[in-house]
């Protein structure tokens, strides 16, 4: 069963149909997010660790909302979209953590049971161009291709997924679902982020119902298993999908059918690039469903991303809407 905390239907809302007509539709949430969402440990200073007993001293260290699905979902309610997030969630301290910062955050949560699991955790030894990353999986591998329902497809304009390695339960089923949901009516969009296990499987089945695929350049050539980001795209595009790429610092690149581009990043002063690639995802989203095309929208969220990094952790420095066309 799925727990509905302070969703409000609003009649209304606009679905993309085909490249850049809109229709009116009944509509709950402009973005249903599926994903994983715990809190992340994020440390930094002398985080590189050293066994034999050594003692480290850290310069900060602060417990935020993590998971590549919740800050996605936090940056889509950021930038205005009425935003849902299904995710499994335990009923302990680090749960009540997410719960109270989604509220917050304007993001309904659409909490499914954990089937008995701890809620996750992330610990993120952060540096200040790179991070590790450690991950009890918890409650993050708890959800399950029936969990997303056609009632809950049925109230939504599109659906986004997030983490696909750490839920391979839902994982199995994922290209049933995205072809529910595009028979439904909605546009649907990927972003797998790292396999921990670096098997990459195929994922082509599940590419084929996906509109947009959102992966960083590694993820790129690993699940592409091709070293040049031109020809890794292109082989994926074939398959389907549009693609559009986190490209660090230089900004954003897509490949579609017959087009590319790129934009660039906004220079700021980066504390913590946490969550920046979620961050992202929610500026490409939050563009494209409100109708831009996909070279004005990957530069939104090539800025949205930069802009995450002024902070620590994925959410405290979301960009507005205002911030991303602000020059």
């Amino acid at each position: 069963m799925t727990e509905r905390a302070g969703a409000k239907r609003q009649p209304y809302a606009y679905r993309a149909a085909g490249s850049e007509r809109l229709e009116a539709v009944m509509a709950e949430f402009d973005v249903l997010v599926v994903g994983d969402a715990n809190p992340d440990l994020l440390l930094r200073g002398d985080v590189r660790p050293r066994f034999g007993q050594a003692e480290q001293l850290l310069t900060a260290a602060d417990l935020v909302l993590g998971g590549s699905a919740a800050i996605t979902a936090a940056g889509c309610a950021r930038l205005g979209l009425r935003t849902g997030l299904l995710a499994a969630v335990g009923d302990d301290v680090f749960g009540g953590l997410v719960r109270a910062q989604l509220s917050a955050l304007g993001v309904t949560l659409l909490a499914v049971d954990g089937r008995g699991a701890p809620t996750g955790l992330t610990v993120v030894l952060s540096e200040p161009d790179d991070r590790g990353m450690l991950t009890l999986p918890g409650t993050i591998a708890a959800l399950r291709p029936s969990d997303v329902s056609d009632d809950l497809l049925a109230s939504a304009r599109h659906l986004h997924v997030a983490s696909l390695y750490l839920q391979p339960g839902l994982a199995s089923g994922l290209a049933e679902v995205f072809a529910r949901a595009r028979r439904a009516g909605l546009s649907t969009s990927l972003d797998t982020n790292w396999d921990p296990a670096e098997r990459w499987e195929s994922i082509a089945s599940i590419l084929e119902h996906t509109d947009v695929f959102l992966p960083n350049a590694n993820e790129l050539r690993a699940i592409a298993g091709l070293d040049d980001v031109d020809e890794a795209a292109s082989k994926l595009v074939a398959g389907g999908p549009t693609v559009v790429m986190k490209n660090g610092a230089a900004g954003a690149r897509a490949w579609w059918p017959g087009g590319t581009c790129d934009a660039p990043g906004r220079a700021v002063e980066v504390v913590d690039t946490t969550g920046a690639g979620d961050s992202f995802n929610a500026g490409f989203l939050a563009a494209r469903l409100g109708g831009l095309a996909i070279a004005e929208a990957i530069g939104w969220a090539a800025v949205a991303g930069s802009l995450s990094t002024r902070a620590a952790g994925g959410t405290a420095a979301q960009a507005t809407r205002a911030d991303i066309v602000s020059p």
